[in-house]
């Protein structure tokens, strides 16, 4: 397996590196083109709260192996504001602050885990995992 890959997140430019770095992952661990379309999706999305919310913070592409199965994994990290109301932010159509795009709950809909660790004040991590088929 190849050693994750870290990308720091500062500017609107890592959010293209992230969704070219996530995208090239996935189609060298063999995934079908429409699921690196969603991982690039979910990838740019998530990157781009970092930068909105945060104002810089990390993305980790890792490959994972569990239960027989392989699969990418996405981790987002910022020491931002942190979500306040993790549930309601997870339902369709709320978007934090009213900004454009999917929302964590369209985010969340293009892959097969998604977990959100996040302390108001202390930041926001967030987890997901694509698997293959």
């Amino acid at each position: 397996m190849a050693a994750p890959h870290l990308i720091s997140v500062r500017s609107d430019s890592d959010i293209i590196a992230a969704r070219m770095a996530a995208r090239d992952m996935a189609r060298s661990m063999g995934f079908s083109a429409i699921d690196q379309a969603r991982i690039a999706t979910a990838t740019s999305e998530l990157t781009r709260n970092i930068l909105i919310y945060a104002g810089e913070g990390t993305v980790t592409l890792s490959q994972v192996q569990r239960d027989g199965r392989s699969g990418i994994e996405m981790v987002f990290a910022d020491q931002g504001p942190g979500i306040a109301e993790v549930e309601q932010s997870l339902q369709n159509g709320t978007s934090a602050g009213g900004i454009p795009g999917m929302g964590l709950a369209g985010t969340r809909r293009l892959m097969d885990e998604m977990d959100i660790e996040s302390t108001i004040g202390v930041g926001t991590r967030i987890t997901c995992r694509k698997w293959l088929s």
